[in-house]
């Protein structure tokens, strides 16, 4: 259980793409592929890739469903609280902001993001 460091960004770029790093890294397919096809995505839907609609609606097609954590204290459950209550399985999970992935326990990223509050995560563990 812990974090690993991981860039997928091809140039190592390390800010506005936390979505296309998390799919890339959570499904193993290449940042270039899971780029274009969020690009395509939102061409069909003509609007940007990152915007959630895009993006969720991606992943709902490739087979993961959302779920929402209970607003009993957003601030306070983490993503280091998450791997603990989900130990087994790959996940995509978000704070609103920033979205990460999630492997048996191991939350990679470009940065130690721990401590941030989990709002929502997406699976194919159900």
């Amino acid at each position: 259980m812990g974090y690993i460091r991981l860039n997928e960004n091809p140039h190592g770029i390390l800010v506005d793409d936390c979505v296309i790093r998390a799919i890339s890294t959570a499904t193993g397919r290449s940042w270039d592929d899971v780029y274009l096809d969020l690009m395509l995505e939102g061409l069909e839907h003509k609007d940007y890739p990152n915007k959630n609609s895009i993006w969720w609606n991606y992943l709902q097609r490739k087979g993961y469903k959302r779920y929402i954590i209970p607003d009993t204290c957003p601030l306070c459950y983490t993503l280091k609280d998450f791997i603990k209550d989900h130990p087994h399985g790959i996940y995509i999970v978000g704070d609103g902001s920033h979205v990460v992935a999630v492997v048996d326990s191991y939350y990679i990223d470009t940065f130690n993001s721990g401590n941030m509050s989990v709002l929502y995560y997406w699976t194919t563990n159900y």
